[in-house]
């Protein structure tokens, strides 16, 4: 190694490697939905007026694209607004208020939980802490969640709701869940009749390799299985286009469509439709969406692999240090021998390198081994995801050697 820690943290640098958020080379891929607009114009295929109110489940047309890009029919498909974490809050919210489909309200039948996998998404378990949801941890292996412990606790106690799933490139492990997991989820007998699974399918078109993992037809699976109520799933466009400017989907059966209908009639009058049309318009179809993500994967793929050989050369040698190399997503586990995450962090910020606290891939930000690191290569360019990477080595390795003076 030719570099010390102390002499990296004396270049003074400041990049920032918290989240997942696409870089300003893959906005300009989606210029044209703002160019355009003027084009696009304001009334829909059937003569809507989408500058007024109304159309509460999205525009015709822009449900049968969400339909196409997820393999099912278009009454199954929701078009909402900008953001699938606002769906996946507003379903629970709705569940704790009013109950899924015709049972009581969550917030009456006592304690709610819901089985978390781990390493997993903060945002989902943020989601349920701030609603007083319990949060049980799972393991997640390298086909999905330990599924002999989730199906084991599903059966067993009704206070159990649901499991938060991303089924195909895991957020932040890059798990790709196997088809013998998704059929265990679908067909386990759960002790509470409205137990979900919310399917966050966040990463379904986000391919890192020649490899196109597909994403399985969970809502089909669970009708197969006898349980067609039991999968709701939530994706969005938003690292397709333009972040903070999506199109959300939710897609489940249609009695569960009809219940969330039921339920946001009451906060809102109306999508923004004329941002679904200019998405219509744009994307077109899935071919062309998958053309556009050719453009996505040209400029993340070199940052994949950067961070992977700068770890690979600093790193490969440490007794006890791996991290994961995932075929698609946005993230990147790197894990410490257990103790070391948490002075990691501590240890990089001093160099300048700002990185997802440890733990907060956990429910409650607690991680029993303080062994995982969250990395998040989409934003810094090349050089950028270069030097992070050689400043979180030095921050590994200067965290052991501090490990090993206690010690001696």
């Amino acid at each position: 190694m030719t570099m010390t820690y102390e002499a990296f943290k004396a270049l003074g640098l400041a990049i920032d490697m918290t989240r997942g958020k696409p870089a300003p080379e893959q906005l300009d891929l989606s210029q044209a939905l703002i160019d355009d607009a003027a084009r696009v114009g304001h009334v829909s295929r059937d003569g809507i007026d989408c500058r007024n109110y109304g159309h509460l489940l999205g525009l015709p047309e822009a449900r049968e694209l969400g339909a196409q890009l997820l393999g099912l029919p278009a009454s199954h498909v929701v078009a909402a607004g900008n953001s699938s974490l606002e769906l996946m809050h507003d379903v629970l919210a709705f569940a704790m208020l009013h109950g899924m489909g015709q049972g009581e309200p969550w917030r009456r039948a006592g304690e709610v939980a819901f089985l978390c996998p781990v390493p997993g998404y903060d945002r989902h378990f943020a989601i349920c802490e701030a609603l007083g949801i319990r949060m049980i941890a799972v393991p997640m292996n390298d086909d999905g969640p330990d599924m002999e412990r989730v199906e084991a606790l599903v059966a067993t106690d009704p206070a159990i709701k649901g499991i938060w799933c991303t089924p195909l490139y895991s957020n932040p492990t890059g798990t790709i869940y196997s088809p013998e997991t998704v059929q265990r989820l679908a067909r386990m007998p759960a002790a509470a009749a409205d137990f979900r699974l919310f399917w966050d399918d966040a990463y379904r078109f986000h391919h890192l390799t020649d490899e196109r993992c597909r994403s399985p037809d969970i809502v089909g699976a669970c009708a197969d299985a006898g349980h067609p109520d039991r999968a709701i799933v939530f994706a969005s466009t938003s690292k397709v286009t333009i972040a903070s400017g999506g199109v959300a989907l939710l897609a489940s059966s249609p009695r569960n469509i009809d219940w969330w209908q039921r339920c946001v009639s009451i906060r809102t009058i109306g999508p923004d439709k004329l941002n679904q049309l200019r998405h219509v318009h744009y994307l077109r179809d899935l071919p062309t969406l998958e053309r556009l993500m050719e453009g996505h994967r040209a400029v993340l793929q070199p940052k994949f692999e950067a961070l992977d050989a700068t770890l690979r050369s600093l790193l490969g040698d440490v007794p006890g240090v791996s991290w994961t190399k995932p075929k698609g997503g946005y993230f990147v586990s790197l894990y410490t021998p257990d103790g070391y995450a948490k002075r990691t962090v501590e240890l990089a910020a001093q160099a300048g390198i700002v990185l997802t606290p440890a733990g907060a891939a956990f429910p409650y930000r607690i991680d029993p081994r303080d062994r995982h690191l969250r990395l998040a290569p989409s934003c810094p360019n090349p050089a950028q995801i270069e030097q992070a990477a050689l400043a979180i080595a030095l921050s590994v390795r200067r965290a052991l050697d501090e490990g090993a003076r206690r010690v001696a």
